[in-house]
């Protein structure tokens, strides 16, 4: 098998976060329900987005957010995402390039404007979140670079990227190249409702495609329809060779057809943003698995970069993952 170019290649959906700092009355007067997240059109994007005062802008979405967090842990990173030729989409390769990850996936000229979701925060710290998916939704088996992904270690999908047909698409074009490579597949499942729609298309790919799954307890009871974690943990190991199992404070499970490992969470002392916890967990996870670290091990990183997200706020790191790491007693970094 031929060397590897990069420890891990991400597929998901390119989106910049937006946030800005409002007051209640905003809430009111844009009809916006307080705490909540929602899917908006581009006519309401571009609206809010006018409405409000000076920004913060970073590239986001949940596949980028693990491999800019790969990219901080020193693991060689790269991207493939779909953003539009415009203000944001350019805000998003500046971004995630600047994290030390490769991004080259070509830029759409027309159609739908670069997705963000506009993160409106309260002077409370409570998120109300307005997500236009717009260019992300377009990436296509064309834009999956077969020679990128044969170069790549892991190919990490992202499952909320499994709705439209054409990504869908990609990610089994990428599947196939990556195993005809000799590569593993991860893939993560994102999102209960996501595994609600997909339950049996999900289940094809893990089955025949996928080396690696990630999934929290809701996910992997949804993905099974079972009503105990237990019984969903055990269905998994007739269905993957490796799945990764997170409970947020009750920590994390390594599932083997032959053996089970229970990892304990990481401490937190204040939980002041839990978004992103799931996505840096699999970057931890994976970033011990390149530097063959065993599995434990892995998932005890991966619970270390969870509990370090969630203490601060937005889905990328404040200070450097290696260095994290090096402090925990992880000399590989």
């Amino acid at each position: 098998m031929s060397e590897t170019r990069f420890d891990v290649l991400g597929i998901g959906n390119a989106i910049v976060d937006v946030l800005a700092h409002v007051d209640e009355e905003f809430l009111v007067r844009h009809d916006l329900v307080k705490g909540s997240m929602r899917l908006i059109d581009e006519v309401e994007a571009e609206r809010l987005y006018e409405a409000l005062g000076p920004t913060l802008e970073q590239s986001g979405g949940s596949a980028a957010n693990t491999i800019a967090a790969l990219a901080s842990f020193g693991c060689r990173a790269a991207f493939i995402g779909k953003v539009k030729d415009d203000q944001l989409g350019n805000v998003f390769a500046h971004d995630i390039r600047a994290t030390g990850a490769h991004f080259g996936t070509p830029m759409a000229e027309d159609g739908p404007s670069t997705a963000r979701c506009l993160v409106l925060v309260t002077p409370d710290g409570e998120r109300t979140m307005n997500t236009w998916l717009g260019a992300a939704q377009n990436l296509g088996p064309e834009d999956v670079d077969e020679e990128l992904v044969a170069a790549s270690g892991i190919v990490y999908l992202e499952g909320y990227l499994w709705d439209p047909p054409a990504a869908k698409e990609a990610f089994r074009k990428a599947a196939e190249v990556a195993r005809a490579s000799g590569r593993k597949v991860a893939l993560s499942l994102s999102d209960a409702f996501c595994v609600d729609r997909h339950r049996e298309s999900f289940l094809d790919l893990i089955r025949n495609a996928v080396d690696i799954l990630f999934a929290n307890e809701a996910e992997i009871k949804s993905l099974y329809q079972v009503k105990t974690f237990n019984d969903a943990m055990h269905a998994v190991r007739q269905d993957c060779p490796l799945a990764v199992l997170t409970r947020s404070a009750a920590g994390s499970v390594i599932a083997l057809p032959d053996d089970v490992h229970v990892i304990e969470a990481a401490p937190v002392k204040k939980v002041e943003d839990a978004t992103g916890a799931g996505d840096l967990f699999a970057a931890g996870f994976l970033a011990g698995h390149a530097r063959g670290l065993d599995l434990p091990d892995a998932a005890r990183l991966g619970a270390l970069a969870a509990a370090e997200i969630i203490q601060q706020m937005g889905a990328r790191a404040t200070r450097p993952f290696h260095e994290v790491a090096r402090e925990n007693g992880y000399h590989h970094f």
